[in-house]
């Protein structure tokens, strides 16, 4: 990617590493030309992280990155939990809000242009959602109900020959939650319909059957 977009990527918060970010980015460029038109999506925003890489790919391939996140942080991000970040609580409500952490990211990169940020649940927008896509990324919440739903809702929108990505597949489960591997990896291998194309750290990048 872009020196300075991949800057500002390491640079942001957020739990991907950068040899993880760089795969995603060469994936969903693989994506962009494969299937060229098609947009990408990506669930879990967070911050901006992912965003970044994904949207420097958009860039390249001309196309459009739409970013849904409810921004009420995941079940792991909330107060008492290993992952919560207190900066990113909302004052006037004491409610999680990276909202405004994420659009002062793609401000700060300049990448407004080709993304468009969704606010809502997963599932509801999937359900709603009927376009096929190039390329999704998913990175939600890692309760068994958000991750089912996101292979559910969203493994079904990927058009033939597009990709699907997913964070946090750990096989030993010292290294880390098995959400994202038992609901979301597995079940899509076992589908028949998805083959894995690569695999860094805790990504797995899947391919549709055409």
């Amino acid at each position: 990617p872009p020196r300075r977009i991949r800057e500002l990527a390491i640079a942001t918060k957020g739990f991907m590493p950068p040899e993880e970010g760089d795969a995603l980015w060469s994936a969903a460029l693989e994506a962009g030309h494969a299937l060229p038109g098609l947009a990408f999506l990506e669930v879990g925003a967070y911050c901006g992280r992912s965003t970044l890489w994904l949207a420097a790919a958009a860039r390249e391939c001309g196309t459009t990155l739409w970013s849904l996140d409810h921004h009420a942080g995941s079940e792991e991000q909330q107060a008492g939990w290993e992952w919560h970040d207190a900066s990113l609580v909302d004052p006037a409500t004491g409610r999680m809000d990276s909202l405004p952490t994420y659009l002062a990211t793609l401000e700060r990169a300049g990448v407004r242009d080709v993304v468009v940020p969704i606010v809502g649940r997963s599932r509801d927008v999937s359900a709603r959602w009927i376009a096929p896509l190039a390329f999704v990324f998913i990175d939600g919440g890692h309760g068994v109900e958000p991750a089912r739903d996101d292979w559910r809702g969203w493994g079904p929108r990927v058009a033939p020959g597009g990709y699907l990505a997913i964070h946090d597949v750990f096989v030993d489960p010292r290294d880390g939650g098995r959400t994202p591997h038992d609901e979301i990896y597995v079940p899509a291998l076992a589908s028949g319909e998805y083959r894995e194309s690569s695999a860094v750290g805790s990504l797995r990048v899947l391919q549709r059957a055409s």
